[in-house]
């Protein structure tokens, strides 16, 4: 049998890729120009897997940085130039990098290749990252733009209160470079892009990611499980039904479904099978995330798992009991921040279909 033909955890490229059709033509026009672009969905919606797809389909050289890892300042300034060494000769950055005003320690790995870098401490963070952010544009051609992917910008207030400032007053004047901002927490990155008083207000085209539609992600499963499995289509509708087209979570599902056709006899209901197979898997984690949660918190997943009424509405309010309705407000923006629950324009879901099963399982047992 093939190898299986679905992917998930990682950067999803071909054949893995799933549509996007209408977001790739829009990301490749803005990224073949000299505009910025900013990005927003929930994590595993595949915002990563979408820049990456483009990118290397325009051939251009690029940069991308997670700032959930990143620690201050300087630590974004060396993350930001060890990346660059990665693209360009050792001696030719070398030859920038001596000119910086705060020279930075470089390790060079033989047997990697791999370049660490690292500032001392000093309360001239602002040079470091000056000097950093500028490396991107003198090294960038018009020809062969930098494309430089800061990914889950919304952390950048928590990495200094005043580097929005700082990078907003160096990128305007950048005229070799694209910027790609990814971020998760879309009130967030609502603010630093939309609001009149901030720095990066309208710095780029908004490009919100919502989930794959239906009808593309029928499409892509079909035609994959056609052809290990007589009643495709059966599967196909199974899979989406719980997984509710997450990108993540159906690439997820239908691998382990798919895994099952290698056995000589699949059982009669592989999709439920695996739905419970997963969720017992991942039993014990499920249970940590639910003791880190207040009663509300509770409440409002328990109704939401257990029912498809509104968690803002009386009728929920009724049944689950959750608290005044303020309080299911904040518990509910809360729960979202921490990627416990979706908002879209029908309303809320919890994020995790396993999860979702796995408290009406340990309720109902």
């Amino acid at each position: 049998m093939q190898e299986n033909p679905f992917k998930f955890g990682r950067i999803v490229n071909d054949p893995f890729f799933t549509n996007r059709k209408k977001e790739m033509k829009l990301v490749r026009a803005l990224l073949s120009s000299s505009n910025n672009l900013i990005m927003i969905s929930p994590r595993r919606y595949g915002k990563t897997s979408l820049i990456d797809k483009v990118i290397k389909e325009l051939k251009h050289p690029y940069i991308m940085v997670d700032l959930q890892l990143v620690t201050s300042s300087d630590d974004l300034a060396a993350q930001i130039i060890k990346r660059l060494f990665r693209l360009f000769p050792f001696e030719h950055i070398k030859q920038y990098v001596k000119n910086f005003r705060i020279i930075p320690s470089i390790t060079l790995n033989p047997i990697s290749n791999e370049v660490d870098i690292s500032f001392q401490p000093s309360s001239l963070s602002t040079l470091v990252m000056e000097d950093a952010i500028n490396l991107i544009e003198q090294l960038s051609s018009p020809k062969k733009r930098i494309i430089a992917v800061f990914d889950e910008f919304q952390e950048i207030k928590r990495i200094n209160s005043n580097l929005d400032r700082q990078l907003r007053s160096l990128m305007q004047h950048h005229k070799k470079v694209n910027y790609v901002f990814l971020g998760s927490q879309e009130s967030i990155i609502r603010d630093i892009f939309a609001k009149k008083k901030s720095p990066f207000y309208h710095f780029g085209q908004l490009l919100p990611l919502g989930k794959i539609p239906y009808t593309d992600f029928h499409e892509f499963l079909n035609s994959r499980f056609k052809q290990v499995c007589p009643a495709y289509d059966q599967i196909t509708a199974s899979i989406l039904e719980i997984t509710q087209c997450h990108p993540y979570y159906t690439q997820q599902l239908a691998f382990f479904v798919w895994e099952r056709y290698r056995n000589p006899k699949p059982p009669e209901d592989p999709v439920e099978k695996t739905v419970s197979d997963l969720i017992r898997l991942h039993d014990m984690d499920y249970e940590r995330l639910w003791n880190t949660l207040n009663k509300t918190d509770m409440k409002i997943l328990i109704g939401m798992a257990s029912s498809d009424l509104s968690p803002l509405s009386e009728a929920f309010s009724k049944v689950y009991q959750p608290g005044a309705s303020s309080t299911t407000f904040s518990a509910l923006k809360r729960l979202a921040q921490d990627g416990f629950i979706l908002k879209s324009n029908s309303g809320y879901e919890i994020d995790d279909p396993f999860f979702k099963r796995w408290i009406t399982q340990r309720r109902n047992r």
